[in-house]
């Protein structure tokens, strides 16, 4: 487990981090995980929102486990439909 600075949590639970990332009807696709990627790359942290109904509470989970894995980030805020990972 990686130990993520508390800086990084502010930062994520802040209201003045808005999504950069939105993931609609179409759910996890590759098109996605790049995006994401591309976004780790220029950045440390980016937000994801889910549209509502997309993902039940266990989709939503295995979707931050999969997209954890593809990208090499680390979820560090999980609440509702919105997650951010950290790339550091």
């Amino acid at each position: 487990m990686v130990r993520i600075p508390e800086e990084v949590r502010r930062q994520a639970a802040s209201k003045d981090m808005r999504p950069t990332v939105r993931v609609g009807r179409g759910g996890l696709t590759e098109a996605l995980v790049e995006e994401v990627q591309a976004q780790l790359r220029q950045r440390d942290l980016v937000k994801i929102k889910v549209n509502r109904g997309v993902f039940d509470k266990e989709g939503l989970g295995q979707l931050w486990t999969i997209l954890c894995e593809r990208t090499g980030a680390h979820l560090v805020l999980a609440r509702g439909n919105v997650g951010v990972l950290w790339h550091r």
